[in-house]
């Protein structure tokens, strides 16, 4: 079976499918986090158990193309906004800590009798956490966009700017290169602004136009949307950047266009599939036999990171002014080593700067920071709340001023702008209401300038039918959600995604027939919808009120006149 395994990779893959999904099951029953179960999938199909995958090469590509998707989702989150509220913090807990493990991680590992060579790198090697892993669990809870969230992203960049500098670092001191550091780092910053004004360009006057072009056909705008992800990915990892910093940049250049929530919503399934495959590599490149004897030193190290590293994020953050509870969730986000630090500590051994003993400790913090730091995310508000306390001392008595989360302040979400909708969003607008407009129909853009009020109206592009898309709109701000599509399936969708995501207010949806009213009927008396609205019936009644109401004049009443 093996040597089948090995030399038909369909076969491997649906195995490991099959795998995963079994584990991933008796993960679920157990309440335990998918991601914790498929690094343990990819253990157990590696090298160190059952020896399945090998390399890891089969799963690689997919692997690959997961990042990518889900930094380019992280890209399409980022707003300007963002970066003007959480610059300044990210770069300086960012770079703090940084320095902080890098320098107490430095002392540590000499006093675990490392030399200091290999005491350098493995304190860098701590210094870096997981982009992928914290952008995924902190998705999952819905607090990405929230300030704690934002925060942690933004350092978490700095992060990633940091680590492809010292791998620049690395192998420029390396191998042929003749310690030609300054001259490798000076091509990298000038490939860097290359690339960032040629995304400005593409920005400003080519990736707008496009997208309206395809935005006729969502199928079509999902495989652009991936296309260009994929594409930028693989132009900044030529250049010598990862990646990741190519598929985030690559979202930012979406972000201010009014189609990256459908986007996001439509790739939301595809990004959670890949991802698996990420995980699982993961778990099959640790080499099991190489860390029998690290475990006393890994276990230091391992809580070192996972305490160490979040207290000084709480010392910087409050000493800036914000609040114990926004750093100390901001602080769990590099309570863990990142798969960089792997990557790292493989390169130097690459070029014999450490030895095998010293890539089997580094491997063993990963597994063990990984792990327990995805379980102190998931309880994240039940630790704090059992610390709040103690946090006290880390809180200044006058803290900063900020909204918590970025949201729309739309009353009223309107789905569809047709005939209906259009004339329902310009009366609530006239009436000083702000009204969100989800629609599908690319030329919409067009039509909501024309109304009385559009600074009252914005525009996302949306699909009643997407299941996911609900997740992205400001559901606790709004009062009424309004469908104006008049088919009962795609209203029936719509309410049950909406109550799924936590929407308390009302739902009004549209029939434009007597059956389907009475269909929908149902629906209201079952409390997921609130109103069914029949724009043609009422329209008659309100005509014939009108009609019946006027007086006849003189003229009309005199017969013969």
């Amino acid at each position: 079976m093996l040597a089948l395994l090995t030399e038909d990779t369909f076969a491997l893959t649906a195995v490991v499918l099959a795998v995963a999904a079994v584990v991933g099951f008796f993960a679920i029953r157990a309440r335990q986090p998918l991601i914790v179960a498929f690094i343990l999938v990819g253990i157990l199909v590696g090298p160190s158990v059952l020896g399945w995958v090998t390399e890891a090469e089969p799963l690689k590509l997919m692997a690959e193309i997961g990042i990518a998707i889900l930094l380019f989702l992280v890209g399409l989150k980022l707003d300007i906004h963002l970066v003007r509220t959480t610059g300044k913090v990210a770069l300086i807990t960012g770079l703090g800590q940084v320095f902080f493990t890098s320098v107490v991680g430095f002392g540590l590992a000499l006093l675990l009798g490392m030399s200091a060579t290999t005491a350098l790198y493995v304190a860098v090697a701590l210094t870096f956490s997981s982009t992928i892993i914290i952008v995924k669990l902190l998705s999952d809870k819905r607090e990405l966009d929230e300030l704690h969230g934002r925060i942690a992203l933004g350092f978490l960049i700095v992060q990633d700017i940091v680590v492809v500098m010292a791998m620049i670092a690395i192998t420029a001191t390396s191998g042929d290169r003749d310690g030609a550091l300054w001259s490798e780092i000076g091509i990298v910053l000038v490939q860097g602004v290359g690339l960032l004004l040629g995304m400005a360009v593409l920005m400003k006057w080519v990736l707008p136009r496009v997208l309206h072009l395809v935005a006729t056909s969502q199928e079509l705008m999902i495989v652009a949307a991936v296309g260009w992800a994929i594409s930028v990915a693989a132009f900044s990892d030529w250049l010598g950047f990862s990646i990741e910093v190519g598929a985030f940049l690559a979202g930012f250049a979406l972000a201010s266009t009014p189609f990256r929530e459908s986007i996001a919503s439509s790739l939301t399934g595809l990004r959670d599939f890949l991802l698996l495959f990420f995980f699982i590599e993961l778990g099959a490149q640790l080499d099991l036999s190489a860390i029998g004897a690290q475990v006393p030193a890994a276990i230091v190290l391992s809580l070192f990171v996972l305490i160490g590293n979040p207290i000084i994020v709480l010392v910087i953050m409050g000493l800036m002014g914000y609040p114990k509870r926004v750093s100390f969730l901001a602080g769990l986000a590099v309570a863990q080593i990142s798969e960089f630090s792997l990557i790292l500590i493989a390169l130097a051994r690459q070029y014999d700067h450490v030895d095998n003993d010293t890539v089997g400790l580094v491997t063993l913090v990963g597994m063990i920071t990984i792990g327990l730091s995805t379980y102190m995310i998931i309880y994240s508000q039940w630790i704090f709340e059992r610390l709040a306390k103690p946090l006290s001392i880390f809180e200044r008595s006058r803290l900063l001023t900020f909204d918590e989360h970025i949201g729309s302040a739309a009353e009223v979400i309107v789905y569809g702008y047709g005939r209906f909708g259009k004339r329902l969003v310009e009366q609530l607008s006239a009436n000083g209401h702000h009204v969100m407009v989800v629609d599908w129909d690319p030329h919409s853009t067009l039509r909501v300038t024309e109304i009385a009020e559009p600074d009252k109206v914005e525009l996302v592009f949306g699909d009643a039918d997407d299941t996911e898309f609900p997740s992205s709109l400001p559901l606790q701000q709004a009062r009424w959600v309004v469908s104006t599509i008049p088919r009962v399936d795609a209203n029936r969708v719509l309410a049950q995604s909406l109550r799924r995501w936590g929407f308390t207010g009302g739902i009004a949806v549209t029939a434009h027939s007597n059956s389907d009213a009475s269909l929908l009927g149902a629906d209201c008396r079952s409390g997921s919808i609130d109103l069914v609205l029949q724009p043609f019936t009422d329209a008659a009644d309100d005509a014939i009120r009108y009609l019946m109401s006027r007086p006849r004049s003189t003229e009309e009443s005199t017969p013969g006149s």
